[in-house]
């Protein structure tokens, strides 16, 4: 388990509202589509990033981080594993407070480089299952 409940739940409630989505596009079938779409219920501004750089669920889409041009609270990482360290260091030089890598997505030396930065981190849980565990 790479961030215990206590970092999930810090994340979640402290670390900010704007959550820049590494990955969203307008594809429906892509879990990001519907995670977006519940952090925003839940209160959380979404920022897609995407190659496409599209408009997802009424919010300008940016092709990377670096081209956000304000800032970000949380980065949610939902590319692959392969391509998801890159994005953490990414997140880390963008000042954003924490880095969400989504189920599936695990990579020990990124986690290790992002928490060592001093920013957090989780990876490997998915916020729209755990936003509702908090009642």
């Amino acid at each position: 388990m790479y961030g215990d409940q206590a970092a999930v739940e810090k994340i979640l409630t402290e670390s900010g509202d704007t959550w820049a989505v590494v990955g969203l596009s307008n594809n429906e079938s892509r879990a990001a589509y519907g995670v977006a779409r519940i952090l925003q219920r839940f209160g959380k501004r979404i920022v897609p990033v995407h190659p496409k750089a599209e408009t997802v669920h009424g919010e300008r889409g940016y092709a990377t981080l670096a081209d956000i041009p304000f800032e970000v609270d949380v980065v949610d990482v939902f590319v692959n594993a392969d391509l998801a360290g890159a994005v953490a260091d990414e997140a880390v030089a963008k000042g954003a407070k924490a880095v969400w890598f989504q189920l599936g997505v695990v990579d020990e030396a990124a986690y290790a480089r992002t928490r060592a930065a001093g920013v957090a981190m989780v990876m490997d849980r998915c916020p729209a299952i755990e936003i509702p565990r908090m009642g």
